[in-house]
């Protein structure tokens, strides 16, 4: 049992999805509600002022544009008292090989020096890319622990399979079932 204080902070999206269609609730929300289940931590969305088209290419050109301008999107809502968290698991789609650029504000916009980070990320064939050393890179005085990957339609199609993943998964990064 780990007792340290985590927050599941995540950027996911709904509407038009690659190999998924419509969705409703979004690929990556859906990991992080089975993390936050099974650790006991805290949720928070990481979500845009300007929402994301529901088109999905509409979404990926937009995508493309911040990340050819390494944009930093302005955020809707911020955690108040991340002081508090110690572990962070940090979920996230990967777009075009990359953290949505949403994340990357997420990132900067506070302090994680001396605090753990545990990325997890929905896909459909890339799996984590190199979004460890990127956010190691933003992150330079934190823990970064190896990170699980999801395929989106295993998140939404699967759900039984995607669960034994996250299970197996935090086993192995020593935050198995803390309810």
């Amino acid at each position: 049992m780990n007792n340290t204080t985590i927050l599941v902070a995540y950027f996911s999206r709904t509407g038009e999805n690659y190999n998924v269609g419509n969705i409703e609730k979004g690929n990556t929300h859906i990991v992080a509600d089975m993390i936050a289940e099974q650790t006991g931590g805290d949720t928070f969305e990481i979500s845009t002022v300007t929402p994301y088209p529901d088109n999905y290419d509409e979404c990926t050109d937009i995508a493309r544009q911040e990340q050819n301008e390494n944009a930093r999107p302005e955020l809707a809502a911020f955690v108040e008292n991340m002081g508090n968290y110690d572990t962070i698991f940090l979920g996230y789609p990967i777009w075009w090989s990359d953290v949505p650029m949403a994340v990357y504000t997420f990132l900067e916009s506070y302090d994680f020096s001396e605090k753990t980070i545990i990325p997890f990320c929905t896909h459909e064939g890339s799996g984590l890319a190199s979004t460890e050393s990127s956010i190691a890179a933003v992150c330079p005085d934190s823990k970064i622990m190896g990170g699980l990957s999801i395929r989106g339609s295993v998140a939404q199609k699967s759900q039984d399979e995607a669960q034994a993943a996250v299970t197996d998964w935090l086993e192995q990064v020593g935050f198995g079932e803390q309810k």
